[in-house]
């Protein structure tokens, strides 16, 4: 039985009182809302913080509205309530089960650790074949000869955020900034995110006025992380592209907008010439590495489809079939 190392638990009730107390206890705290990654982290002996800060009594990370959705809310809210754009509701559908969906919360799902074959073991594995780059070792064992750690970024909420161009804000003692979630990321295994340690990402702001989708890829129809994530969203007028963001996920460190498949389609009606081009320049900025699930080669490949299925649905054709194909469920 795997258990939890020793630690102390604070449960603030303010974002205030949650960042005053990361100030004074420094990097021996971690934040956790719903825990569903952290613990069984914690567990495995990836992360061993002395201090756990709960969010889960401040209310003001609960609420939505005007495009404002709080970092407390679970992804079960995210999904259920009639706002949520759909490539966040989509995304938000598909993590997990429906049991880690009611605990689980948009920002955790953000912060999400990023994966990797040899990181995601019990210590007494990674102890067995030497420790790797990302915790107490000095080598990637996925590629040995990089000076980085390639741990992919396994969170679904992010590409859909990104292809929406929200923004977060990250709150600490000393003040507060907005960063847009694309900045948010850093391609970096260990150091994956641009939030300091003594930051609380405490809301979600989408502008509105997008059409957008969400597809993923894994082996089961629930529980996987993505092996491959794509999202996308246009703003048209008529059937002409006025703007569109592509973005991609689980192919590299972090989640990562598509810039010139974006522009590619600005100015075009989205035909199927437009789409089989625009899917093509996504694909090419593909790269996953040999350390999730199923053959590298392929994940690359059929990013060139699942960007197609994004993209005819936000055309309007029926995608129903093709989705619950891919999805095992009916996803809206």
């Amino acid at each position: 039985m795997l258990r939890l190392p020793w630690f102390e638990h604070r449960a603030p009730r303010s974002v205030a009182e949650a960042a005053k107390i990361l100030a004074g206890e420094g990097p021996r705290a971690m934040l956790i809302a719903g825990g569903t990654d952290l613990l069984p982290n914690m567990k495995r002996r990836h992360q061993a913080p002395g201090v756990l800060v709960s969010l889960r009594q401040v209310k003001d990370l609960k609420v939505q509205s005007n495009g404002t959705f709080g970092a407390g809310l679970t992804l079960s809210q995210i999904v259920r309530d009639p706002r949520t754009p759909a490539a966040l509701r989509q995304a938000a559908a598909q993590v997990a089960t429906p049991h880690l969906r009611n605990m689980g919360t948009l920002g955790g799902n953000l912060c999400l650790d990023t994966r990797c074959n040899y990181y995601n073991q019990t210590y007494e594995w990674r102890k067995a074949i030497d420790f790797c780059l990302k915790v107490d070792g000095k080598t990637c064992w996925v590629a040995t000869a990089s000076k980085r750690c390639v741990a992919v970024s396994s969170t679904d909420t992010a590409p859909a955020l990104i292809a929406l161009n929200a923004a977060v804000t990250l709150v600490s003692a000393s003040g507060s900034r907005n960063v847009s979630v694309e900045n948010l990321y850093k391609n970096d295994g260990i150091e994956y995110l641009s939030r300091r340690p003594d930051e609380i990402l405490t809301e979600v702001s989408v502008p509105a006025g997008w059409t957008s989708t969400y597809w993923k890829l894994r082996r089961r129809g629930s529980f996987d992380f993505p092996i491959l994530g794509v999202a996308a969203a246009v703003r048209m007028e008529g059937k002409i592209v006025q703007e569109a963001r592509l973005a991609l996920g689980a192919v590299a460190s972090r989640p990562f907008l598509v810039e010139k498949a974006g522009e590619f389609l600005k100015g075009k009606p989205l035909s199927d010439e437009a789409i089989a081009q625009a899917a093509e320049l996504v694909a090419n900025r593909a790269k996953p590495m040999d350390n999730t699930d199923m053959d590298l080669y392929w994940r690359k490949e059929v990013a060139d489809d699942f960007t197609g299925y994004a993209l005819r649905e936000l055309r309007g054709d029926d995608m129903r079939e093709t989705r619950l194909r891919i999805a095992r469920a009916a996803i809206a």
